[in-house]
């Protein structure tokens, strides 16, 4: 797990899932729309959000997954987590892979979406913790064997 140490303990802590979607040997990377957050504004993700309270990991990225692309997915085992640090807010993430569902799905949150190769990854501008991720997938082989 990565971790970054936080400064400021005050600061709200956000437990987030993503959905790291794998079809014909490619991954789903979405690309964020604009926000007042600079920092992550058009960078690239894996798609999901936040955990509600009193919600599995689970039924948050298929709630997520569908307010955000009318998309139904299958939720699979996790395979990575990063904690990070940014300027208002300390972001909890586990990503899970994931299948697709039947059907397209529709950019209702995101400004583009691009299906790419493990290898491709490191190629988009990712927000700072999908970053890690990707770091992360990468130097344990995450999709070697999928």
């Amino acid at each position: 797990m990565a971790t970054a140490k936080s400064k400021d303990n005050k600061k709200p802590r956000v437990r987030v899932v993503s959905a790291v979607v794998m079809e014909n040997g490619k991954i789903l990377c979405t690309q964020r729309t604009r926000s007042h957050q600079s920092y992550n504004s058009e960078r690239w993700e894996f798609p999901g959000g936040k955990v509600k309270k009193g919600e599995s990991d689970h039924e948050a990225l298929i709630r997520e997954i569908r307010e955000e692309m009318k998309w139904d997915i299958f939720v699979g085992r996790p395979i990575g987590h990063v904690v990070h640090e940014y300027p208002d807010f300390i972001i909890d993430m586990t990503a899970y892979l994931c299948r697709a569902g039947e059907g397209e799905f529709l950019l209702l949150e995101h400004l583009d979406a691009r299906w790419l190769t493990p290898e491709e990854l490191p190629s988009l501008n990712w927000s700072e913790a999908d970053k890690i991720l990707v770091d992360q997938f990468i130097a344990e082989e995450t999709f070697s064997n999928e």
